[in-house]
């Protein structure tokens, strides 16, 4: 197993074995159910595997609390996100605190059994501002924050069964990666996140990064996004294309992350880094708005934030200005390696690559490979 400790100091493991499983199952009609969304279903399997280590389920109020006020769990392990699962009044009244309920998913299959410990309502613009920082309904996160169902379910839960996914073959487990990272040798590890396909300044960040390491694990977000982001076939699709004809061999490993976008800015910014240290990463890029969203963030807010809880991770940070292109350079470059004033740079941003692709224009191949942008058409969006 690779050397850098998952949060909480193990990985959690919440995957009933075959026989109990089977048990729930042939029980299943004895048991009060709540269908999930995508969403939830996700989280759900992210929990089992380990992915949000040390969580074993749903957060409960003081949990939820001390994640919005403190940045960390009721029990002092770094944490920036609440994890949370929210029904409608109707479905709490059916269910009492102490029961076990069954999840299932959009379909009635059932995924996992929740151990309900608590139910609590919310205060959205609480949570809201404490999250995003906003309460503008133009934020996607906010605007989804406020349509989700008003109480919340907390306990630990067991995966009956994952859920079907037709990106199985990418969706590794913590302890999967852990066990590639040192089949490989690799001692140090960066790790990548992104909704986008790669353009020009993601391909430098990864390979600047990669000088560092020994490995580089590049895991998009696969799940839920705001209108007009990639699809997740086009950035799996793009990716493999980029690391199979362009990276060095076993210095890469292409994986996804099955959970959906929350445009948190800063506070997700960490959650994405935290996740990725349970995956076994000991260090993580961190660039210019990551996990933001439209102007809703300062351009290296999630910076400031990773360099306030600096004394408190595990693994290394590596904050990259920028990139953008020069015009004068004829290359990538960020503030720190240029010397040519604005005038001169083009910024090369996900955002702009969209806009492009999405008026059916190639981007310059300075911004974009061919290669890459060969395999986005208008069916490429969300």
């Amino acid at each position: 197993m690779n050397g850098i400790k998952p949060l909480g100091g193990k990985l959690i493991n919440r995957i009933l074995d075959k026989d109990k499983a089977l048990r729930f199952l042939k029980q299943v009609n004895e048991f009060q159910k709540i269908k999930l969304n995508q969403d939830l279903v996700m989280d759900v399997e992210k929990i089992a595997i380990g992915a949000f280590s040390p969580l074993e389920g749903f957060m409960a109020r003081e949990d939820y609390f001390s994640v919005l006020d403190n940045y960390r769990t009721s029990k002092d392990v770094l944490w920036t996100l609440p994890i949370v699962l929210p029904v409608n009044e109707g479905d709490s009244k059916k269910i009492k605190e102490g029961e076990d309920i069954i999840l299932t998913d959009l379909n009635d299959n059932p995924v996992a059994v929740l151990h309900l410990e608590e139910k609590y309502k919310q205060d959205k613009d609480y949570e809201v501002r404490k999250i995003f920082g906003t309460l503008d309904k133009a934020h996607p996160g906010v605007l989804h924050t406020f349509n989700s169902n008003p109480v919340y379910l907390g306990g630990k839960i067991d995966l009956i069964k994952k859920p079907e996914s037709k990106f199985r073959e990418y969706e590794l487990t913590p302890e999967e990666t852990r066990k590639i990272f040192n089949d490989r040798g690799w001692k140090t590890v960066v790790a990548f996140h992104t909704r986008n396909a790669p353009h020009r300044a993601h391909e430098f960040l990864q390979k600047a990064a990669l000088e560092l390491v020994d490995g580089l694990f590049i895991q998009p977000v696969i799940g839920r996004k705001k209108p007009g982001d990639y699809n997740a076939e086009t950035i799996l699709k793009c990716y493999k294309v980029l690391v199979d004809d362009f990276y060095p061999k076993n210095r890469v490993l292409l994986a996804a992350l099955s959970t959906y976008s929350r445009y948190a800015g800063p506070r997700e910014a960490i959650f994405t880094g935290l996740v990725r240290q349970n995956y076994g990463a000991t260090h993580f890029i961190v660039g210019r708005d990551h996990t933001g969203v439209g102007n809703f963030y300062e351009k290296y807010a999630a910076h400031d934030l990773y360099k306030e809880l600096l004394n408190e991770l595990d693994f290394t940070p590596l904050f990259f200005h920028g990139p953008s292109y020069c015009k004068k350079c004829e290359w990538i470059t960020t503030e720190k390696t240029c010397p040519h004033d604005d005038a001169d740079k083009i910024e090369v941003s996900g955002t702009k690559m969209r806009d492009l692709l999405r008026k059916g224009e190639k981007p310059p191949r300075e911004f974009m490979r061919p290669e890459i942008y060969e395999n986005i058409n208008e069916d490429s969006f969300t």
